[in-house]
């Protein structure tokens, strides 16, 4: 006669083919001959975690504390599946458990520290990760995870020591070289994140967050065409990723294929209309290729969209003082100095049309604003310096453009002898 034991040994085999349905019903059979087997219910909630039913776990886990109050893997496994569905105090809760049960319970700290995470007590999922360090040094996830709250805590430096640890112990954890990457650009060590993105692409040819990310690290080191070639492969994965194409468009558009940066853009704005920014990068892009009137209509849409984008309201002001409209232009930059005061290049773009408008004590009062929020504007003083020579301000004159060109912009021989 087939015995409960016997249901519970089969489980087992047919757990280890990978068949858990299969291990699940036999399991269920063991606990309709002893409806007290602890281990049954224990090992039909892990392969319910398999299945991914979470919800059928829990309750078998339950059982089986409820059965053997003791059992330290039934709180930690429980709490795994209740991380799964978001139950994550809950989860903290039966790890403690565990760990107080059986203090070197590495795995009850590492999902401790993971549900902690997701409550953003990092700096509790800190002490979990390194606690499992402590027990496991070889335990490579245990770094990645720490590094990864370390860089939620912005100590990327130290999330950089970690992801290079967990590299080390396992050259192919993708997700440490990716996460390392992340860490190496907030400190502008694109040339670093470019490595490592490049490291998980040979890992992982097909990765598209990695060509994101590496697209990312290389248009701000200005290497325009490389960032095209991997926004390009995140394109060729998934053709209805509105954020690629916007960033390929913004790479074309520095280098000043307008047309193809307004197809891109196009293509973004059709898979997300309400995309506000690649109506505002469109009407750049329009605006270079001197199709102004369309400009005006992108920047008007955008506004449309989030009516508090001061730098819509002074783009489409730029485009305005192209077209001559320069009334036009001032409401536009009036607008978003009153929905954003600190920005120099409003001011600067104000002056300007000012000074067009022969306004030149609002030109001088804006220029001055646009250097006090940003001292090393040289085209500010540049701007300024022209303003002078037209009032005849000659000594006054060179004195900017003198300044505008220790700060990098270029001053015209032509311009300079006329401040003689």
């Amino acid at each position: 006669m087939i015995t409960a034991w016997d249901w519970f040994k089969r489980s087992i085999v047919k757990r280890d083919l990978g068949d858990h349905e299969g291990a699940i019903a036999d399991l269920n059979n063991a606990i309709r001959m002893k409806r007290d087997f602890t281990n049954a219910y224990f090992n039909r909630g892990n392969e319910k975690t398999h299945l991914k039913d979470f919800q059928g776990a829990i309750a078998d886990y339950t059982k089986a504390i409820s059965l053997k109050t003791d059992l330290a893997e039934a709180y930690n496994n429980r709490a795994f599946a209740q991380c799964a569905i978001g139950d994550y105090q809950e989860a903290i809760d039966n790890c403690t458990t565990a760990v107080r049960l059986n203090p070197d319970y590495a795995r009850a700290y590492y999902n401790r520290g993971t549900a902690r995470s997701y409550l953003k007590d990092h700096e509790g999922a800190i002490a979990d990760y390194t606690k499992v360090i402590g027990l496991k040094p070889k335990h490579a996830n245990s770094y990645h995870a720490r590094g990864n709250a370390r860089s939620y805590l912005k100590d990327y430096e130290g999330a950089i020591a970690d992801y290079t640890k967990a590299i080390g112990l396992k050259p192919e954890h993708t997700n440490a070289y990716h996460a390392r990457g992340t860490a190496r650009s907030y400190f502008k060590d694109y040339e670093g994140a470019i490595a490592d993105y490049t490291k998980v692409i040979m890992l992982k040819p097909d990765d598209t967050d990695a060509h994101k990310a590496r697209g990312q690290a290389k248009y701000r080191l200005g290497d325009y065409q490389g960032a095209i070639d991997d926004y390009t492969k995140v394109i060729i994965g998934n053709r209805d990723d509105a954020n690629a194409y916007y960033d390929r468009g913004n790479a074309k558009y520095l280098l000043k294929d307008y047309e193809e940066a307004i197809a891109d853009f196009t293509t973004a704005t059709s898979l997300r209309p309400e995309f506000a920014v690649a109506y505002s990068a469109r009407g750049q892009a329009k605006h270079g290729y001197e199709d102004y009137r369309g400009a005006i209509e992108d920047y008007t849409k955008a506004i449309d969209l989030n009516q508090d984008d001061a730098v819509a309201y002074s783009d489409r002001g730029w485009v305005k003082h192209d077209l001559g409209d320069y009334p036009g232009a001032l409401a536009d930059y009036n607008k978003a100095i009153s929905l954003n005061p600190d920005l120099a290049e409003v001011y600067l773009n104000r002056g300007l049309t000012a000074y067009f408008l022969r306004d030149y004590q609002g030109a001088h009062a804006d220029y001055a604003k646009a250097i006090g929020l940003n001292p090393n504007y040289a085209k500010a003083y540049y701007n300024r310096g022209l303003m002078y020579l037209s009032l005849s301000q000659k000594d006054k004159a060179l004195t900017e453009f003198m300044r505008a060109i220790e700060l990098g912009h270029l001053v015209r021989q032509e311009v300079l002898d006329k401040c003689k």
